[in-house]
């Protein structure tokens, strides 16, 4: 009888283990998921894109820095190709962080392709790609939209080109799918933004004053940062606090104003948008264009051929 209980139990904790392990992986993989970019912009926006162009990044990252993207001028249907985001900064930079250190900085990209091109299956890459794009996790916005692909945040220092390989459409099996021009939309960012999505500042701004008045004391406090007291021009004493990682630039005795700013501004990264466009060329026009040319080519052989033979006769008619 013990032993009959003995194997029930051992049954139900294998049940239990085979129940709540993938429950609790799946928890902890979710978890970990939300707090990382772009995430935030693919829980707060269905499209990355409003209807002005501008790509919601800019809502966070407020300042403004050049990007580049790379793509070929045609591409033939269901062919992989590579789009290269360049995303540049001084590598020397550091950027402050949440806890009020120094670091380097991150980058990621949001690129934003013509409804039927899709990121290619890692299977049906070159040995080329594979070595360009590894390490690098790219991932659709949505599994609605697959044809918008994110990035990031991944290290800036040996990523500042960021190569996507992308399959394009055939026409031929997918209706949605034309020989057309399309546009490329992209955007990408270095660096911490100076908001977070909801709305709260982060510590990646300079710091303004409250007050108009004049700096009796600057102290420096145990977890880094300062309290600044202010003999207000009501003779009221107040005092603001400098969250730590910020340079100061005023100094005590020194008289203030509502809104001047006390420290330096600590942003070094920013937000830039592209774009470019793309043809997906038919292969019937290719070898139409081509067939023409060598007609026409030959035509001008044989149209050159005939006038010699004519100048010939008509040399001869002369000497005659």
């Amino acid at each position: 009888m013990q032993f009959n209980y003995f194997n029930r139990f051992r049954y139900l904790s294998k049940l239990m283990f085979s129940i709540f392990l993938p429950i609790y992986v799946i928890c902890s993989c979710l978890s970990l998921k939300t707090y990382a970019f772009p995430i935030y912009a693919q829980q707060a926006y269905e499209n990355p894109r409003e209807a002005t162009g501008r790509i919601v990044c800019a809502n966070c990252h407020l300042a403004q820095k050049p990007i580049q993207i790379e793509v070929p001028q045609s591409v033939l249907p269901n062919t992989i190709f590579q789009a290269i985001v360049k995303i540049p900064y001084d590598t020397q930079s550091k950027q402050i962080l949440g806890n009020g250190s120094k670091g380097n900085l991150n980058i990621g990209a949001v690129v934003i392709l013509p409804k039927g091109f899709r990121l290619a299956p890692s299977g049906l890459l070159s040995n080329e790609l594979k070595a360009k794009t590894k390490d690098i996790y790219i991932q659709p916005y949505s599994t609605e939209q697959d044809n918008i692909l994110v990035v990031g945040p991944i290290s800036g220092e040996k990523n500042q080109d960021i190569t996507f390989p992308i399959l394009s459409p055939d026409p031929f099996k997918d209706k949605n799918a034309h020989f057309f021009k399309y546009p490329i939309f992209v955007g990408g960012n270095r660096g911490r933004g100076q908001l977070y999505p909801t709305g709260e500042k982060s510590n990646n701004n300079l710091i303004s004053s409250l007050y108009n008045g004049k700096i009796i004391k600057i102290e420096s406090l145990q977890k880094d940062g300062y309290k600044i007291e202010i003999q207000a021009n009501n003779t009221e004493s107040v005092s603001q606090i400098i969250p730590p990682g910020l340079e100061l630039q005023v100094e005590e005795g020194e008289i203030i104003n509502i809104d001047q700013a006390l420290t330096k501004d600590p942003n070094v990264g920013g937000f830039g948008q592209n774009e470019t466009e793309i043809v997906l060329q038919s292969p019937q026009r290719i070898q139409g264009m081509i067939a023409f040319f060598t007609i026409l080519t030959t035509a001008q052989i044989f149209s050159v051929l005939k006038k010699k033979q004519w100048e010939k006769v008509q040399a001869a008619e002369i000497n005659f």
